[in-house]
């Protein structure tokens, strides 16, 4: 039987952050200090002050 290794925590790259709404790993918006998910920051944005234009 071979040693147990613990799993690896991601530091940087894909995975390393979670949402900290929903804990999603996927699409994380981190400009600003946000770091929520696109979903969720797309539910959140007008009350955080964001407009859209378009």
């Amino acid at each position: 039987m071979g040693k147990y290794r613990p799993p690896r925590v991601r530091k940087y790259g894909r995975g390393a952050i979670k949402c900290q709404r929903c804990g999603s790993h996927d699409a994380i918006i981190r400009k600003y200090g946000i770091y929520l998910c696109r979903q969720c920051f797309r539910e959140l944005a007008v009350s955080l002050g964001f407009r859209k234009y378009s």
